[in-house]
């Protein structure tokens, strides 16, 4: 019986999404854990974890059902994502940038759009991401060169971008341009296309990371790259600043359940080891020390996940959530970085080694604290909301 048969999706019940779970559980036990030391010091590309993920509908989890995908919650998709990094964050990049491109179809696409590329993402015959940062344009998106320019019914696009999730192995991308570069301030000329891979469209590298391995991040070039007109999101110009802080809420999300799982795994890892490892004549977690570590180690555990909780749920009602994502994912990818940390002087030198999973936890824990969006931005919004001044965006 294959992964996709063991679950009836439909519904999404109680009973239903701990079917799920326990489906996944299985795939993870069965499939996923056996290679995951492997596959990341190599840093080679899970290809046949796709195909299951695939199976799964992973590539469709928060799609709505009548366009094919599985219509989870937020809430349910970032407990799905927990339970995936736990064993190995890095392939839930793999399906959480395509699925930030299909929200932005989703939420903003016209019925057109909707139709053809939405059953093609939930399938995963159309695998990608998001297109946004470029070498002098992280952060701060204003300052994007990628240019579309109108010509009749195409724009021909040019530019480049970097640190893209799934440059080599994705074929469609939603891609932020400037349509109008000269108006100011400069969101106003800021527009997303979804586009696939084609003439003028190349991969220039690959981009060599500490951590987050098997996940291909590159660098993308656009060489007069031609993409039909209806492949403006939303059929209107102007709207893509707007658009990218919509899709970027159930991301940053995703990014902060990963935080969760990373940190929660640490813990995990090092209440077995405390209770495995011996010294002076008992084992270490009878040693006052440890316990406060693994005291602290809970607790911030537990708060990170109910503010995971807390912004998915605002999501699913449709709320504008992204000061309650932003506080998860700063503090869910803060506690992970500790949480790692702390799990690597419980376990003494073996945390150093490759023989355990600590070394790889504590490399993945690295990137979120920078990226997608930088602390101390994520701060700025959250100060904004607290001393009520104008919102920026």
């Amino acid at each position: 019986m294959s992964v996709a048969e063991q679950i009836n999706y439909e519904g999404l019940t109680k009973d239903e999404e701990v079917q799920i779970f326990e489906a996944i559980d299985k795939w993870l036990e069965r499939d996923v854990r056996p290679i995951v030391k492997k596959y990341d010091h190599a840093d080679k590309y899970p290809h046949e974890i796709v195909e299951q993920m695939k199976e799964l509908g992973l590539f469709g989890a928060i799609i709505d059902q009548k366009y094919g995908g599985l219509g989870m919650s937020a809430a349910t998709y970032a407990k799905v994502v927990m339970r995936i990094s736990e064993v190995w964050m890095a392939i839930t990049g793999i399906f959480n940038s395509h699925l930030i491109m299909a929200t932005l179809v989703q939420r903003f696409g016209t019925e057109e759009q909707k139709q053809y590329f939405l059953p093609r993402f939930a399938s995963g015959e159309l695998r990608g991401g998001l297109g946004l940062t470029e070498p002098n344009a992280g952060t701060d998106l204003q300052s994007i060169r990628t240019k579309a320019i109108k010509n009749g019914d195409h724009y021909i696009i040019n530019g480049s971008k970097t640190w893209i999730s799934n440059g080599i192995q994705g074929t469609c991308f939603a891609l932020l341009t400037k349509t109008n570069p000269d108006i100011s301030p400069a969101h106003k000329g800021m527009s997303f296309f979804i586009v696939e891979k084609a003439e003028g469209f190349t991969v220039s590298k690959k981009m060599e990371k500490l951590g987050y391995k098997s996940i291909d991040s590159a660098e993308l070039v656009f060489e007069n790259f031609k993409v039909p007109a209806k492949n403006l999101v939303c059929g209107e110009e102007g709207q893509g600043f707007y658009q990218a802080a919509g899709g970027l809420e159930i991301g940053r999300i995703n990014v902060a359940a990963r935080g969760v799982a990373i940190a929660s795994a640490a813990l995990k890892d090092s209440v077995r080891y405390s209770q495995e490892r011996q010294t002076f004549g008992k084992p270490i977690y009878k040693h006052q020390a440890i316990q406060l570590k693994l005291g602290d180690m809970a607790t911030k555990v537990e708060a990170a996940r109910l503010l995971v909780m807390q912004a998915a749920e605002a999501y699913d009602r449709e709320e504008r959530c992204d000061m309650e994502a932003g506080m998860a994912k700063y503090f869910a990818s803060e506690i992970a970085v500790e949480c790692a940390l702390e799990a690597m002087r419980i376990h003494g030198g073996y945390g150093y080694s490759k023989e355990f999973d600590i070394e790889r936890k504590f490399r993945e824990t690295r990137l979120y604290q920078t990226a997608p969006v930088s602390r101390n931005l994520i701060l700025s919004y959250i100060a904004e909301h607290v001393l009520k001044l104008p919102r920026s965006y």
